[in-house]
Protein backbone atom coordinates (compact mmCIF):
# COMPACT_ATOMS: atom_id res chain seq x y z
CA UNK A 1 0.00 0.00 0.00
CA UNK A 2 1.17 3.48 -0.88
CA UNK A 3 0.72 6.97 0.75
CA UNK A 4 -1.03 9.16 -1.20
CA UNK A 5 -1.10 12.73 -0.95
CA UNK A 6 -2.64 15.67 -2.35
CA UNK A 7 0.17 19.30 -3.36
CA UNK A 8 -1.87 21.85 -3.61
CA UNK A 9 -0.56 25.63 -3.76
CA UNK A 10 -0.05 27.43 -0.21
CA UNK A 11 0.15 31.48 -0.08
CA UNK A 12 0.28 31.07 3.75
CA UNK A 13 3.13 31.09 6.08
CA UNK A 14 4.61 27.75 6.87
CA UNK A 15 3.67 26.33 10.23
CA UNK A 16 6.85 26.47 12.36
CA UNK A 17 7.75 23.38 13.62
CA UNK A 18 9.12 22.06 17.18
CA UNK A 19 11.35 19.18 17.48
CA UNK A 20 11.77 17.06 20.82
CA UNK A 21 14.62 13.91 21.66
CA UNK A 22 13.28 11.66 23.90
CA UNK A 23 16.26 10.53 25.20
CA UNK A 24 14.80 7.20 27.05
CA UNK A 25 14.19 5.62 23.34
CA UNK A 26 15.73 7.62 20.73
CA UNK A 27 12.69 8.78 19.39
CA UNK A 28 12.45 12.14 17.83
CA UNK A 29 9.08 13.73 17.13
CA UNK A 30 8.47 17.14 15.19
CA UNK A 31 5.35 18.83 15.88
CA UNK A 32 3.35 21.19 13.65
CA UNK A 33 2.27 24.66 15.18
CA UNK A 34 -0.47 26.08 13.70
CA UNK A 35 -1.91 23.74 11.03
CA UNK A 36 -5.23 24.49 9.98
CA UNK A 37 -7.62 20.92 9.33
CA UNK A 38 -8.71 20.45 6.06
CA UNK A 39 -10.57 17.56 4.30
CA UNK A 40 -9.53 14.29 4.56
CA UNK A 41 -7.79 11.50 6.79
CA UNK A 42 -7.60 11.70 10.50
CA UNK A 43 -5.27 8.88 12.36
CA UNK A 44 -1.69 7.72 12.27
CA UNK A 45 -0.01 6.82 8.97
CA UNK A 46 2.43 4.34 10.58
CA UNK A 47 5.69 3.46 7.78
CA UNK A 48 8.08 0.34 9.02
CA UNK A 49 10.82 -0.20 7.65
CA UNK A 50 12.20 -3.77 7.68
CA UNK A 51 15.97 -2.65 9.37
CA UNK A 52 13.17 -1.93 12.85
CA UNK A 53 13.41 1.83 11.84
CA UNK A 54 9.92 3.48 11.53
CA UNK A 55 8.04 7.05 10.86
CA UNK A 56 4.13 7.73 12.03
CA UNK A 57 2.38 10.32 10.94
CA UNK A 58 -0.32 12.00 13.05
CA UNK A 59 -3.11 13.17 11.11
CA UNK A 60 -5.88 15.46 11.24
CA UNK A 61 -8.43 16.46 8.89
CA UNK A 62 -6.28 15.44 6.23
CA UNK A 63 -3.13 17.26 7.27
CA UNK A 64 0.12 16.22 8.96
CA UNK A 65 0.02 17.51 12.60
CA UNK A 66 3.47 16.00 13.55
CA UNK A 67 5.91 13.21 12.60
CA UNK A 68 7.84 10.43 14.95
CA UNK A 69 10.69 9.30 14.13
CA UNK A 70 12.54 5.66 14.98
CA UNK A 71 15.61 4.39 13.27
CA UNK A 72 17.50 1.05 14.70
CA UNK A 73 20.26 0.24 13.90
CA UNK A 74 21.50 4.10 13.70
CA UNK A 75 21.39 6.39 10.96
CA UNK A 76 23.86 6.13 8.55
CA UNK A 77 25.82 9.52 8.05
CA UNK A 78 26.54 10.88 4.52
CA UNK A 79 28.72 13.57 4.45
CA UNK A 80 27.29 15.26 1.19
CA UNK A 81 23.95 15.03 2.56
CA UNK A 82 22.13 18.70 2.45
CA UNK A 83 18.60 19.77 2.28
CA UNK A 84 16.90 19.87 -1.54
CA UNK A 85 17.25 22.96 -3.24
CA UNK A 86 14.66 22.64 -5.36
CA UNK A 87 11.44 22.38 -2.91
CA UNK A 88 8.12 24.38 -3.08
CA UNK A 89 6.50 25.15 -0.31
CA UNK A 90 2.59 23.68 -0.32
CA UNK A 91 -0.17 22.42 1.19
CA UNK A 92 -0.21 18.75 2.06
CA UNK A 93 -3.13 16.94 2.51
CA UNK A 94 -3.86 13.05 2.75
CA UNK A 95 -7.54 12.24 1.49
CA UNK A 96 -9.41 9.99 3.00
CA UNK A 97 -9.97 6.68 1.27
CA UNK A 98 -13.63 6.64 -1.05
CA UNK A 99 -13.64 2.74 -0.21
CA UNK A 100 -12.61 3.28 3.42
CA UNK A 101 -13.95 6.67 4.76
CA UNK A 102 -13.96 6.47 8.13
CA UNK A 103 -9.93 4.78 8.18
CA UNK A 104 -8.37 6.39 11.40
CA UNK A 105 -5.24 4.41 10.89
CA UNK A 106 -2.71 3.25 7.87
CA UNK A 107 -0.17 0.87 8.03
CA UNK A 108 2.88 0.24 5.65
CA UNK A 109 5.23 -2.09 5.50
CA UNK A 110 8.44 -1.19 2.80
CA UNK A 111 11.57 -0.06 2.54
CA UNK A 112 13.25 2.83 4.89
CA UNK A 113 16.53 3.73 4.61
CA UNK A 114 17.38 6.99 7.16
CA UNK A 115 20.81 9.13 6.28
CA UNK A 116 21.70 11.77 8.15
CA UNK A 117 24.54 14.49 7.30
CA UNK A 118 27.67 14.56 9.58
CA UNK A 119 26.16 16.67 12.52
CA UNK A 120 22.44 15.32 12.60
CA UNK A 121 21.09 18.57 11.66
CA UNK A 122 19.68 17.64 8.24
CA UNK A 123 17.71 13.66 8.25
CA UNK A 124 16.27 12.32 5.20
CA UNK A 125 14.08 8.95 5.55
CA UNK A 126 13.66 7.25 2.03
CA UNK A 127 10.37 5.26 1.85
CA UNK A 128 9.98 2.79 -0.73
CA UNK A 129 12.15 2.24 -4.13
CA UNK A 130 14.39 5.37 -5.37
CA UNK A 131 12.32 7.11 -7.84
CA UNK A 132 12.53 10.90 -9.60
CA UNK A 133 10.80 13.24 -7.08
CA UNK A 134 9.67 16.33 -6.42
CA UNK A 135 10.27 17.99 -2.89
CA UNK A 136 7.21 19.42 -1.21
CA UNK A 137 7.69 21.79 2.09
CA UNK A 138 4.57 21.55 3.95
CA UNK A 139 6.32 23.18 7.55
CA UNK A 140 9.42 25.55 8.41
CA UNK A 141 11.34 22.62 8.76
CA UNK A 142 9.95 19.84 7.32
CA UNK A 143 9.47 18.29 3.25
CA UNK A 144 8.29 15.39 1.37
CA UNK A 145 10.06 13.95 -1.39
CA UNK A 146 6.58 13.44 -3.63
CA UNK A 147 6.90 10.90 -6.29
CA UNK A 148 5.13 11.36 -10.08
CA UNK A 149 1.88 9.49 -9.23
CA UNK A 150 1.67 11.73 -5.96
CA UNK A 151 2.76 9.07 -3.57
CA UNK A 152 4.95 9.97 -0.87
CA UNK A 153 8.74 9.16 -1.22
CA UNK A 154 10.51 10.17 1.82
CA UNK A 155 10.77 12.66 4.59
CA UNK A 156 13.11 15.62 5.27
CA UNK A 157 14.13 17.33 8.63
CA UNK A 158 15.89 20.25 8.61
CA UNK A 159 17.00 21.95 11.52
CA UNK A 160 16.93 19.17 13.67
CA UNK A 161 18.53 19.88 17.36
CA UNK A 162 21.35 17.70 18.47
CA UNK A 163 20.29 14.75 20.81
CA UNK A 164 20.91 15.09 24.34
CA UNK A 165 23.56 14.83 26.03
CA UNK A 166 24.19 12.05 28.65
CA UNK A 167 24.31 12.65 31.74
Amino acid sequence: MEIEVRVEPNDQPLPKVTYRWDADTDILTATLHATAAGEGMSGAVEIEGSDGSWLVFDVTGGRITSVEVAVWPDVRKVAGLAPPADVIGARVTLPARRSQPGLASLEVDTQVSAMSDPAEHTFHFRIGAVRAVRHVQFAKDLALDVDERDRVAGVWLLNVPPFPAEP
